[in-house]
């Protein structure tokens, strides 16, 4: 299918290019041709080219999708279900406990319901950590949304054998779906564990990603245990030896973020979960001026509550700029390309990042035509200060448009999931 988008400005990402009156024509899954107004209409004079269909965006922006790079859909089940808790408590005496009593297939129909939120948000692909990675494959390849696994073991659930098997299976299921090694975290991991995981890595000389110092306690005990903060401990393990990153990283030592530069790690950062958890700010500025690459993700919907990536670009950067008592701090400009391209880099779709001929057709429509975006001054930095989900126009993901104007095109009706959702967390009650 052929579509051509026109009278659009176009943010493609891409290094010192800025927004553009122009054309975005797609065809299947990929993006076959980007470029000014007048260059379409030379094209089209010159080539007998028949769209599918042809949109009008009316002035509206045509950008990349925004990348979750942090999340854990299933935990949809959780919403506003164990909220004003420490993470302690809320981690051991409320979430684990409901996990341990979910199936694969409450797993794969919640996570639908987390799609319809992305959707919502220009989400067009999720970085996803949870319990059940076949059923969850499942779940978004039936929603045609873009999901990039990340493993989860830890003492209690999944084993380095799942690990190694769902990387072989999964990222050969579809295109629309693939597998990142990874675990928990340190303090939910023996050594045992995490020395296999390590292992694996240099099997498949592959990254691994895993929450990384979210709190002082967590950084407190794995320095009691092994004499180092946690990053330090797996990166003697060998364990990112072939890069990889971490989730949060708030409480992170100058040799910390040191080490994370020389294994070119990416820092994801989960602003409105550390806020809500009261686990801290992490240091933006400091990963910034090392070098060190930031990607974003909303958290689990447990613990945010909210898979909003409008929200997280203004706290990444409102936050550092109170951190650091400068204004200056975490430039918008920065705050989107951690929003876009370093979260497709982080995640390993480096056909996902701009838009540009070739790479992949995940793009989302905003409107300007709303209050919170006029006047015009500068439409980037709009987006993370002013923008919304009421912006969101149309998110399209390979090709397809999946929503649009308020509409779901999904092939589930987001009423049933609403009712599946709502059956599985009656079953907790």
């Amino acid at each position: 299918m052929q579509i051509r988008f026109y009278h659009a400005r176009i943010l493609t990402m891409e290094d010192g290019k800025d927004i553009f009156q122009g054309e975005v024509w797609t065809g299947d899954d990929k993006i076959i041709f980007v470029g000014s107004t007048e260059e379409a209409a030379v094209k089209l004079a010159e080539n007998t080219i028949v769209f599918d269909e042809e949109i009008d965006c009316e002035g509206n922006l045509l950008m990349p999708g925004f990348k979750n790079a942090h999340t854990h859909s299933g935990m949809t089940l959780l919403r506003s279900f164990a909220d004003d808790l420490p993470l302690a408590e809320w981690l051991n005496n409320r979430v684990f406990p409901i996990e341990a009593q979910m199936t694969a297939t409450d797993i794969y129909e919640l996570s639908k319901l987390a799609v319809l939120e992305y959707l919502t948000s220009g989400i067009t692909a999720v970085f996803d950590m949870y319990l059940t990675p076949e059923s969850i494959a499942d779940a978004f390849d039936d929603m045609g949304m873009r999901c990039v696994q990340v493993g989860a073991v830890n003492n209690f659930s999944q084993s380095p054998e799942l690990v190694e098997e769902m990387y072989l299976k999964l990222n050969a299921k579809s295109p629309l779906q693939s597998y990142m090694l990874g675990f928990h975290a340190e303090y939910t991991c023996s050594k045992e564990l995490l020395e296999k995981i390590a292992k694996l890595a240099q099997k498949y000389q592959a990254p691994v990603f895993t929450h990384l110092a979210e709190t002082q306690a967590e950084v407190d005990g794995c320095v009691e245990r092994y004499g180092k903060t946690p990053l330090a401990f797996l990166d003697s393990l060998g364990m990112f030896d072939y890069g990889g990153g971490g989730y949060h990283c708030v409480y992170m030592s100058e040799e910390d973020i040191r080490i994370m530069k020389d294994k070119g790690l990416f820092a994801v950062s989960n602003p409105a979960s550390n806020l809500k958890l009261a686990s801290g700010i992490a240091p933006i500025s400091a990963f910034l001026e090392a070098g060190v690459p930031v990607a974003l993700g909303t958290d689990g919907p447990a613990s945010n509550n909210c898979l909003d990536m409008f929200r997280e670009m203004f706290l990444v950067t409102a936050l550092a700029k109170v951190r650091e008592a400068d204004a200056s701090a975490v430039d918008a400009m920065e705050v989107l390309k951690m929003a876009t391209v370093n979260g497709a880099l982080a995640m390993g779709l480096k056909e996902a990042d701009v838009l540009a001929k070739g790479k992949l057709a995940d793009m989302i429509l905003l409107d300007l035509n709303q209050p919170n975006m006029q006047p015009l001054n500068h439409i980037a930095k709009n987006i993370v200060y002013s923008g919304s989900k009421q912006n969101v126009k149309m998110t399209m993901i390979a090709g397809k448009i999946l929503y649009r104007d308020g509409e779901f095109k999904t092939a589930d009706m987001p009423q049933d999931i609403y009712q599946k959702a709502n059956d599985i967390i009656g079953r907790f009650k």
